[in-house]
């Protein structure tokens, strides 16, 4: 490698390094003061990995996000009650058993929440374990007698509030209380929703063992883009329907596999369940609800300070958008074109090209980020010109460039333009799968033609609209 080939790849280097700096510099900016529940699968809780997310947990509250703990004790409740030779059954999400089992279950509800508070205190955060939650009972729906499952009735915003002011870090169990004191086992999935939905919670996270939505075991709409590793990094609420309605049951190909042998109908059942509840979340007031794999170490800090994160995020449609390209956006956009300009797809442009022409752009901002751009270059009242089309690599994969040119060809129909063209040398292929067809040169306008540069040798390919 020469010397300018080592100077370019450190300066790309230097550049993305630079960009994730950026990239959390503005979260941490977005998110100051935010409230952030987070449930903590017990099962997370007890494996060698909880440590690393407890130290993630400190480092989201350091930064400035108001933190708020929902740990499952699921597991714990299935042990100690195995024990004792107690029986229960699970129906609708609650735990049905005899009333000598609830001082086994809030014992085993108040070890889980006591561990995750003595770990925050090892990394010298102070949190309280508190009785916040009113509950009464579920009593005998369909006939059937639910026990000591309850539901919560009111959650003590006052004292929530002086906790959160206080710096310290509120731990709820999955135990809530009727007006006489009497306890009553709910779920903490339920509850951590209904807690996000009650303080109306800027991110919901759960936090699950393999939690992963991925083509390995789910049916994926065409609509929906996919990270490298075939996982959906975010859905819309229209676009969760869409997924919904194509895993109404778990697909024998998929979960037959050598890979995912040991996933079941449980499995199945409980992401599934997890995506329902952020959807009642989302339409409920929350801005944003997260399902993490908690076997992945970092998934935390990745998700809340990376555009596209590390697990999926189920959000209503204002977390990205097209929007006209503005005077200040034109340091970006030439951040966004200078890969694909050294790669010769794009031809060069300069701050003085795109303060002439910043009026022709788009792009794609990105929880206030611009990662992707195009222009539609208008010549005469019967055709245009696509052009200066880049996607933020990060965002390559979600479907960004195909939505950014149907915004395009929209624009060109509002205003009558009977086709569009396109000059490329290297990605034909790409706008061919979007409609457009080879087209001639001397179909250009002329004063694009006389631009047309043959050592270049673009072709031109055109969509008629």
């Amino acid at each position: 490698m020469d010397e300018s080939s080592k100077t370019a790849a450190s300066s790309a280097s230097i550049q993305d390094k630079a960009e994730r700096i950026r990239d959390v510099i503005r979260y941490i900016k977005k998110f100051k003061n935010a409230a952030v529940v987070i449930h903590i699968d017990d099962r997370v809780i007890d494996s060698q990995l909880f440590s690393n997310h407890i130290r993630d947990i400190s480092l989201i509250h350091e930064a400035g996000l108001r933190v708020i703990i929902v740990p499952g004790a699921h597991q714990m409740i299935d042990d100690i009650l195995s024990q004792h030779s107690i029986p229960w059954k699970i129906k609708d999400g609650s735990r049905i058993t005899s009333p000598e089992a609830m001082p086994l279950i809030k014992t085993a509800a108040f070890d889980v929440s006591n561990a995750v508070m003595t770990s925050l205190a090892g990394e010298h955060l102070t949190a309280v374990i508190g009785n916040w939650v009113r509950a009464r009972g579920k009593g005998v729906l369909g006939g059937v007698d639910y026990g000591s499952a309850g539901e919560i009735d009111k959650i003590d915003d006052s004292t929530l509030q002086t906790v959160l002011d206080s710096g310290f870090i509120p731990i709820f169990p999955c135990i809530g209380w009727s007006l006489s004191g009497k306890p009553y086992n709910i779920s903490s999935v339920q509850l951590a929703n209904q807690l996000a939905v009650h303080i109306k919670a800027d991110k919901l996270f759960y936090l699950l063992p393999d939690a992963e939505l991925s083509e390995k075991y789910f049916n994926i709409p065409a609509e929906i883009g996919l990270s490298p590793e075939g996982c959906i990094p975010a859905m819309t609420i229209e676009e969760l329907d869409s997924f919904l309605s194509l895993n109404k049951k778990p697909d024998k190909s998929k979960f037959n596999t050598s890979e995912n042998k040991n996933l079941d109908k449980d499995f199945f059942e409980t992401i599934i369940s997890m995506v329902k509840l952020a959807k009642k979340a989302v339409t409920s007031g929350v801005t944003r609800v997260h399902i993490l794999n908690g076997s992945l170490e970092g998934t935390l800090p990745c998700e809340i300070f990376s555009d596209l994160g590390s697990g999926t995020m189920i959000y209503a449609s204002n977390y990205g958008k097209f929007r006209a390209m503005r005077r200040e956006d034109i340091p970006a956009v030439l951040s966004l074109i200078r890969p694909f300009v050294a790669k010769k797809i794009l031809l060069p442009r300069t701050e003085e090209m795109l303060e002439a022409t910043y009026n022709d752009y788009i792009v794609y901002e990105l929880d206030g980020a611009v990662r992707a751009c195009s222009a539609l270059h208008i010549y005469d009242r019967t055709q245009a010109e696509i052009a200066g089309v880049a996607v933020d690599e990060s965002c390559a994969h979600i479907g960004i460039g195909p939505k950014m040119i149907s915004y395009l060809i929209e624009k060109a129909k509002t205003i009558n333009l009977q086709s569009v063209f396109i000059l490329t040398t290297q990605t034909a292929d790409w706008f061919e799968k979007l409609g457009f067809v080879p087209d001639s040169i001397e179909t250009l306008p002329e004063e694009r033609r006389k631009l047309w540069n043959p050592k270049r040798g673009s072709k031109v390919f055109r969509l008629k609209i």
